[in-house]
């Protein structure tokens, strides 16, 4: 910075050299005569030309409204160095006098002109008629006082001394007049010059000045007479051609516009200063002084000198007058300013407050009645912070304490800097004794401060509402999902700053409703939402007042709780919520009842107190939510703690899901088909069809956990329908066979098994129906088999797609009965034409009598109730005994065949039949024939019969061979032959 300051004043600091040394010389004569002619004729027209130079540079590449007046400086100062240079050409080359008509006279002559005509450029024109005629005024007020003093002085000597031709007398009057007007207009333009670089304006003001003073000096006679080149005025004339020309080049700087604060930013109306008002006044004075000068001399009054007093007499009366008029124009317009003003600040909403530098209010407008409820008259006088609510005070303090420092910064920043402002909240006492809400804009007045104040107690409530409801539910008003995750890591990260294990002594329970689905179809929605309105306040009066509880959606709740608790207390608390919630609620004068399953989460020391919050509280969530899951699997209505088994079950269900969705979609899967036996024959009266797994070795596996994956999820439905039509499509293919002859396989029905959920999800009966449509396979060769009971719940639909499906042809059995839930009831009005006994009713036939009674029993309500028998897992002889004892019309299991691929299904069905062992008994006919509505498996003709007595030897592999996945929750038999078994407890599927 102080560079920059050094080399901004270097060029006037030489300048300033140059006129010094100039003045220096000419005051000691130069040291010699010759000397003393060169310097003061061509040192001057040195200068003159330098100035005339820069002035004339400077306006032809810079541009605006001043270019012209510079061009005009140029040629000024060039017709100034063209006569000094004129003056030197005779007296140095020519050696003689200055002639008295030489070029020189006219070139000086013309300098004035020139330099007027550039001063008016400059010149700021005014705006109105008045501003015009004051204009006007002023200047025949300044060049007529001017012109009266000379003319007293000097000019009327030199007219009535002249005894020349009138020409000549007005070329010699002709100089100090117009330096008389050129005075003029420098003196008015300095008060009157434009906002733009005022600086080089006026560096060329004072140029001029300085000319005109030594052209003023040069007229008088006492020094014209002894005048010669080279004396000390040449320096003064010097000075004025330097600074001319280093006026247009001078640092530059700006003054700010003078804005008053309504304006807009727009310039306020000019103040005439202190000496521009006493300039017309200064002018008469000077006036005054030529006409004592001439009456105390004991002249005669001169008739110019008389008639230039009266006319400047005249002027300075009309300049009053203008005065008088203008003084009265803008006592009306700040009058009109003030009403105007004071009825905006009255007529405010927002209460406009002064208070001085102690606090002390000055000044409050009359809204405060409205806002505040105060009479403004009794605040006035009274301390600003008395109104403050005392918890804002220092709040309040500090904000203006910080505005205060950033408004004296400001100022250090120089002029035109816009003046800062704060905004201030805080709470303010009402007349009524409320604290109200006001948001203040404070400025600086004076020495004190602008207080513009609003009431947002309105705005301050509806955001409060606004932020209590984004984190509070609408229906309970809990806390929902995003505060409860909120204070759970909050409760975790103060863990961890104390030092503390990250999630020690703290616990997430997820709570769920059990049944509340049936009460929301039952009784209604609004019954409902009342019936969870209450289970909240049965939740938050259990729990303790620093544990929070909160409404995730639906029926499901979480409680967080924190606090030195032991893992046995907060299964007391999770045990005291849940029989909370499963007492009965009475709503509308009914009793409802639902029950809670809940899952506890406890956090865990493992990562340390460097852990992330938010990571361990996600994880927390997670974990608890895996645990009510958990307890809802497992029969509902109790309380599960979370363990890490549960994650890797979770993991390990995720990877056997994608899995089985990437074998569907890659074709992983494969179709093997066991034979269906009739019992009484040996015939096969149909096929099973069973997937398998085909590993990545060309293994084909069948493992239980595997294949129990695909009863649930999406990846469940999508297998399920690829079950379908591979099923169809290669019943289709065996059916196309050509030839019907001894060697060519029979074609028998194809039974898919599927379960409950799979029957009733949505797509399945398109599928079924599609694929016989397009394989073109009759409705009676395809055979439904649904995979146990299931729920009582969905008995009602399975119904409605069993008839469906019935309605296409299509047979449908039961499978797995005596295994899974259900009731006889379901059973009875269900559309099945068989029935097929689990393998848990099978598998102990032979040796317990309690199996034999429960396969009875269970055979014989089949019969009674109209439907074909069945039983699978049969895989020793002595159980197919006893099922034909028991009067069990079919059989499938490992003691005829092990599930077969398609090469070996077709031999299989070539032979058209298996031996049966002799039965020690033969079995009790049945009572009587089916009704009508049952349509088993197609019983085999008789060749099929002769046939299979007559083959002497069976296709199946001898011992245990692996059962389909109806059995999932059985230990796998394995074959004989192939490995061990997989990662999964799988079983290898010999190849044919």
């Amino acid at each position: 910075m102080c560079r920059l300051r050094t080399s901004r004043a270097l060029p006037g600091l030489v300048l300033g050299g140059l006129c010094l040394a100039y003045a220096a010389g000419a005051s000691v004569g130069w040291g010699s005569r010759q000397l003393s002619v060169f310097m003061g004729d061509f040192g001057l027209a040195a200068a003159a030309l330098a100035a005339a130079l820069s002035c004339l540079v400077y306006g032809c590449t810079v541009g605006g409204h001043a270019r012209p007046a510079w061009l005009l400086f140029g040629l000024s100062s060039l017709m100034v160095a063209f006569g000094n240079g004129t003056w030197g050409w005779y007296e140095l080359v020519v050696r003689t006098a200055l002639p008295r008509d030489s070029l020189a006279e006219y070139a000086f002559l013309l300098f004035a002109p020139l330099a007027i005509t550039g001063v008016l450029v400059l010149a700021q024109h005014p705006r109105t008629a008045a501003g015009w005629l004051c204009l006007l005024l002023d200047g025949w007020l300044i060049a007529g006082s001017l012109f009266t003093l000379s003319w007293s002085l000097a000019l009327g000597r030199i007219a009535a001394g002249e005894d020349c031709s009138p020409l000549r007398l007005a070329l010699n009057l002709a100089y100090p007049v117009l330096d008389i007007l050129l005075v003029s207009l420098v003196v008015g333009l300095r008060f009157r010059g434009r906002d733009g670089n005022r600086a080089a304006v006026h560096t060329a003001m004072v140029a001029l000045a300085v000319t005109v003073t030594c052209d003023a000096l040069f007229t008088s006679p006492e020094l014209r007479s002894g005048y010669h080149s080279g004396e000390l005025l040449d320096a003064g004339w010097f000075a004025g051609s330097l600074l001319l020309g280093w006026a247009p080049w001078s640092p530059r700087w700006r003054r700010p516009l003078r804005e008053h604060p309504s304006a807009g930013g727009l310039p306020h109306r000019r103040v005439a200063t202190t000496f521009s008002a006493l300039t017309p006044y200064a002018a008469a004075a000077v006036c005054t002084a030529g006409i004592l000068y001439n009456a105390l001399g004991g002249r005669e009054l001169d008739r110019v000198v008389a008639a230039a007093a009266c006319t400047v007499g005249l002027a300075l009366i009309l300049r009053q007058g203008v005065m008088l008029l203008d003084n009265l124009s803008l006592a009306q317009e700040l009058a009109h300013k003030e009403a105007h003003f004071r009825s905006l600040v009255q007529g405010s909403s927002d209460v406009i407050m002064i208070a001085g530098a102690n606090g002390v209010l000055s000044y409050v407008s009359p809204a405060a009645l409205g806002v505040y409820g105060r009479d403004p008259e009794e605040l006035v006088g009274g301390n600003l912070l008395d109104l403050v609510h005392p918890e804002d005070v220092g709040r309040v303090l500090s904000e203006v304490r910080r505005y205060l420092a950033r408004v004296r910064l400001t100022a250090h920043r120089g002029p035109g800097t816009a003046e800062p402002s704060a905004r201030v909240e805080c709470r303010i006492s009402s007349g009524a004794g409320e604290w109200l809400h006001v948001e203040s804009t404070v400025s600086r007045h004076r020495d004190g401060l602008l207080l513009n104040s609003r009431d947002v107690t309105e705005r301050v409530m509806l955001q409060a509402q606004l932020q209590h409801n984004a984190f509070h539910d609408p229906l309970t008003d809990l806390p929902n999902r995003a505060l409860f995750t909120q204070r759970l890591r909050a409760a975790l990260g103060s863990r961890g700053q104390q030092g503390d294990e990250t999630g020690a002594g703290i616990a997430v329970l997820f709570l769920d409703l059990d049944g509340f689905k049936a009460v929301n179809d039952t009784a209604g929605h609004q019954v409902g939402d009342e019936l969870l309105v209450q289970a909240a306040r049965r939740l938050q009066s259990a729990v303790r007042c620093g544990d929070t509880v909160a409404r995730f959606g639906g029926d499901e709740f979480a409680a967080l709780v924190c606090g030195p608790l032991g893992r046995l207390q907060v299964q007391e608390l999770a045990e005291r919520l849940r029989l909370a919630l499963s007492e009965p609620y009475w709503i509308g004068g009914a009793e409802l009842s639902v029950a809670a399953s809940i899952g506890i989460a406890f956090g865990t020391p493992e990562r340390g107190p460097a852990a992330d919050p938010r990571a361990v509280a996600d994880e927390l969530m997670r974990n608890a939510d895996l645990a009510m899951y958990r307890a809802k699997s497992e029969g509902k209505g109790r309380v599960v703690l979370y363990t890490p088994a549960m994650r890797a079950d979770l993991e390990r269900r995720t990877e056997l899901e994608e899995r089985l969705r990437l074998a569907v979609r890659e074709g992983g899967f494969t179709l093997l088909h066991q034979p269906v036996v009739d019992l009484r024959s040996g015939a096969v009266t149909g096929v099973e069809a069973q997937a398998r797994w085909r590993s990545v070795g060309g293994l084909l596996l069948t493992p239980a956990e595997f294949l129990r994956s695909t009863e649930h999820g999406d990846a469940a439905t999508r297998f399920s329908r690829w079950l379908v039509l591979e099923a169809v499509s290669a019943a289709v293919e065996r059916r196309g066979l050509p030839g019907r002859g001894r060697g060519t396989p029979e074609s028998v029905p194809v039974a898919v098994r599927l379960s409950v959920e799979r029957l009733c999800s949505p797509g399945l009966y398109e599928t079924v129906a599609a694929a016989l449509r397009d394989s073109g396979l009759p409705a009676d060769e395809l055979v439904i088999e649904v995979a146990r009971m299931g729920p009582d719940s969905l008995a009602d639909e399975l119904g409605r797609r069993l008839t469906a499906l019935r309605g296409l042809g299509v047979s449908t059995w039961l499978a797995g009965y005596g295994a899974g839930g259900g009731s006889l009831g379901a059973l009875a009005r269900l559309p099945l034409d068989g029935l097929k006994l689990d393998r848990t009713l099978v598998q102990d036939l032979g040796e317990s009598p309690l199996s034999r009674t429960l396969a009875g029993h269970a055979l014989r309500l089949g019969r009674d109730l109209g439907m074909a028998t069945a039983a699978e897992g049969v895989d020793l002889p002595r159980q197919v005994v006893a099922l034909q004892e028991l009067g069990c019309g079919q059989a499938q299991g490992s003691a005829f065949a092990p599930p077969l691929d398609e090469p070996r299904l077709r031999r299989a069905l070539a032979r058209r039949g298996y031996p049966l062992p002799a039965p020690a008994d033969p079995p009790p006919a049945p009572a009587g024939p089916p009704p009508a509505r049952r349509r088993p498996y197609p019983p085999a003709d008789d060749d099929t019969r002769t046939s299979g007595r007559t083959n002497g030897r069976t296709d199946a592999a001898p011992g245990r061979g692996a059962h389909h996945h109806g059995g999932p929750d059985l230990p796998e038999h394995r074959a004989v032959t192939g490995p061990s078994g997989g990662p999964h407890g799988e079983t290898v599927i010999p190849p044919a």
